[in-house]
């Protein structure tokens, strides 16, 4: 094996106290995924789960963490057996802290009470179901292949074990309608989630969905629309006693995404798995997207990197500005300041002036936060801020 199989090194490590790890299989790929994905190719698990094992030697000693997340892909696609393997050995590289937040993605399909039992047994106490939505039009739709009554299935057998339970949800799906996607807020609330993540479909070159757009074959909603969707979201899951905290995301008090909020804060972390990303020591490090090349790599004794930046001060923190406007509480100048070395101001430019005059961010002296008008457009916004 060689030493830079993760090129960082214990001392680099010493600040990454997240870490995520990517399982690549599903039962099949949605229309718009475009993600590190192998569908019905179960027969690689046992070679995956040895690979992921030489890439997780390569830290040299176990690394204790305050967040782990299992992400993919589809963890729970892996039969008990092989996903209590996965556990044991994630668990054992990358240890929880005490009070630590362990994530494991799950398809609704896939939930049983034999798999509830190992999650809990192996400290998991929070699953992302992706649930997608609970009409059955938008989830044929959307090619997912689970239905309604089994996210509500996946739910009930969850939280009498779990303390936390996500729920993904897309809108501006292929036709729908702004009363679809009110129907399915309320479905949502109305099982009790902890966290809902709620994204606009985006139709992305290497999914099914684009070659489909391309050809005129796939109605979307407009623009007009879909804004209105999202700020239905907005309000809806507000009324409901949801947290708006960042911006596609909402949680019950108590209950944000720690994982997340680690990225959106500018902390570091690690990461393993096909097309896995870690930021440690100012460099990002990105694997290869080919869970086929990533694998063959590593069981050739190879590093699974493809990709490697380290990025100056002030990239970080232009980095730093866009991952903490995202967040509905925005940065702290000060603070900003003081972790980065820069202001917002000697960042953002005319930019950043020509935003608060327009209404889509807010300048109170002490802190900078979007708008409700800039959170409709924020995507728009973060060229402005990173450098070309």
């Amino acid at each position: 094996m060689t030493r830079d199989t993760i090129a960082t090194t214990p001392r680099d490590m010493a600040a990454a106290t997240s870490a995520y790890v990517h399982v690549p299989f599903c039962a099949r790929r949605c229309g718009y995924c475009n993600f590190t994905v192998v569908a019905g190719r179960d027969e690689l698990i046992p070679r995956y789960l040895t690979a992921l094992q030489r890439e997780l030697q390569g830290l040299q000693t176990p690394h204790r963490v305050e967040t782990l997340y299992l992400g993919g892909g589809t963890p729970t696609r892996l039969p008990l057996r092989e996903l209590e393997k996965l556990l044991t050995l994630v668990c054992r590289w990358f240890p929880p802290l005490p009070g630590a937040e362990l994530t494991v993605e799950a398809n609704p399909g896939d939930v049983t009470s034999e798999l509830v039992a190992l999650l809990v047994r192996h400290g998991v106490n929070r699953v992302s179901l992706g649930a997608q939505s609970l009409q059955p039009a938008k989830l044929r739709a959307l090619d997912r292949d689970h239905t309604p009554d089994d996210v509500r299935r996946a739910v009930d057998l969850l939280r009498p074990h779990l303390p936390a339970i996500s729920l993904d949800l897309i809108f501006a799906a292929p036709c729908e309608e702004l009363a679809h996607w009110e129907a399915d807020l309320r479905a949502a609330v109305r099982l009790g989630p902890d966290h809902l993540s709620t994204y606009a479909l985006t139709i992305e070159r290497g999914s099914s969905f684009y070659g489909r757009w391309r050809r005129g074959q796939l109605c979307q909603p407009d623009e007009e629309t879909e804004a209105a969707m999202y700020e239905l979201a907005i309000d809806a899951l507000g009324a409901a006693g949801f947290e708006h905290y960042e911006v596609s995301n909402f949680a019950r008090p108590g209950c944000r995404s720690r994982h997340n909020e680690a990225y959106w804060l500018g902390r570091e972390y690690l990461a393993a798995g096909p097309g896995a990303a870690r930021f440690v020591g100012g460099c990002r490090e990105v694997n290869h997207r080919s869970t086929f090349t990533w694998m063959a790599r590593l069981l050739a004794g190879q590093s699974p990197i493809a990709e490697r930046e380290c990025l100056e001060a002030e990239d970080r923190a232009r980095e730093a500005l866009v991952l903490g406007l995202r967040r509905l509480e925005g940065i702290d100048r000060q603070a900003f300041t003081r972790q980065t070395g820069y202001d917002p101001h000697q960042l953002g430019g005319e930019a950043l002036i020509r935003h608060v005059q327009c209404g889509l961010l807010i300048d109170d002296g002490t802190r900078l936060r979007l708008t409700r008008r800039g959170l409709l457009v924020s995507d728009s916004l973060w060229p402005d801020y990173l450098r070309a």
